[in-house]
């Protein structure tokens, strides 16, 4: 098959992940006529639901990618897989994005100097790779967040120091793994634009997304965000300039920090597939980010991303479940008719682990925020 000929259903498309976000892309393929293969190693994988194959093995066990090598294309749910695995099935098979642009968002040290070289800015920040690096220079960056370099999220991995002994203590802490040394900033408030990209003549954005946190996980993302047209207009072309910048190929979303009463704006991270901030997508866009997905691994270019009503999604935490694992009320939720639920399917719930999430609608941002914090009250 020549690179850029499109794939069509019934093709079989493959996925590195079987959580959420693969049950989300495979729903969505599946709905467009797709066939789907998902590899994961995890028996109750929640993807595994609405894939047609599930590869139940190690995302590096060999037979296993080369069974996901003879996928029309393949992509990922998440950052953390093998960039050498994506290397390997890149030369048999489409795989978008590439696993250059995964290995960037594998690292904050590549991530942060990989943003900067697209003419974009950070935080002011220093890597911190061994205690060596902990200098009187150091002090420019406190107090600061001490963030390890690889597999953070959702908060995890992070300390925050206020003095050069707390750095010390941190960074042993966190194992004396790679890190970097993060200056507070004066944080007014964090947004996140979806790029869905084929290539520099076919590329579409989302609106960006506001979010709020809760104990370092997100919990709300209001779009359209609170801010003016010109912010959110600025923070549309910084992530579309650094897509660029990447060549990147696929759905990436970038998240943004709000800084100061001039509300500047500071690239936070990427992530190199669709996000949490971007479910609301699925009931409130023309086109979501999942189908985005589908389409530009196959070659096709984006779809309308129009947002069709202002919306609130919440997320819903394990932290809802009962002791004994029942699960909360979902009467007024369903009985909203704004209010939409999606659950994940996971088998077990836990302390902070994604369970689902719902969206609701309204007529302006606001009262959406109000009324997803109301009925998330009533779970």
């Amino acid at each position: 098959m020549k690179p850029n000929t499109p794939i069509l259903p019934p093709a079989m498309l493959g996925i590195l992940g079987g959580g959420q976000l693969g049950r989300m892309f495979a729903a969505a393929a599946k709905t467009m006529g797709y066939r789907v293969t998902v590899l994961d190693p995890d028996p109750a994988a929640p993807a595994a639901e609405f894939a047609d194959r599930h590869l139940c093995a190690p995302f590096d066990d060999a037979a296993a990618l080369d069974e996901l090598a003879r996928c029309a294309a393949v992509t990922t749910e998440f950052e953390n897989v093998s960039a050498d695995a994506m290397r390997f099935l890149a030369r048999h098979t489409r795989v978008s994005p590439s696993a250059d642009c995964v290995a960037v968002a594998q690292n904050r040290i590549l991530e942060k100097a990989r943003i900067r070289e697209a003419g974009l800015q950070t935080a002011p920040y220093q890597a911190v790779c061994t205690p060596e690096d902990i200098t009187a220079a150091s002090a420019a960056f406190l107090p600061g967040i001490l963030k390890t370099a690889t597999l953070g999220y959702d908060g995890k991995g992070q300390i925050r120091v206020q003095t050069p002994d707390e750095l010390k203590t941190a960074f042993a802490g966190l194992g004396g793994v790679e890190c970097v040394l993060e200056k507070t900033v004066d944080l007014r408030g964090e947004i996140s634009v979806v790029v869905c990209r084929l290539d520099s003549a076919n590329v579409q954005t989302f609106d960006p997304a506001e979010n709020i946190h809760e104990n370092g996980i997100l919990a709300y993302s209001v779009v359209p965000a609170r801010l003016n047209a010109e912010i959110q207009q600025k923070a549309r072309q910084m992530a579309v300039r650094l897509a660029d910048a990447l060549d990147y190929s696929g759905v990436l979303a970038v998240e943004i920090f709000v800084v100061g009463d001039t509300h500047e704006l500071l690239v936070n991270e990427i992530a190199p597939r669709p996000h949490n901030s971007g479910h609301h997508t699925i009931d409130a866009c023309a086109a979501d980010q999942f189908q985005q997905q589908v389409r530009i691994m196959c070659g096709l270019p984006p779809a309308d991303t129009r947002l069709l009503s202002p919306c609130c999604m919440a997320n819903i935490l394990g932290d809802v479940w009962k002791d004994d694992g029942r699960g909360p009320d979902w009467l007024p939720l369903q009985s909203d008719a704004r209010a939409h639920l999606h659950l994940y399917g996971k088998k077990a719930a836990r302390k902070g682990r994604k369970m689902g999430h719902f969206v609701v609608f309204a007529d302006d941002a606001q009262t959406a925020l109000d009324k997803a914090q109301k009925l998330h009250g009533l779970l």
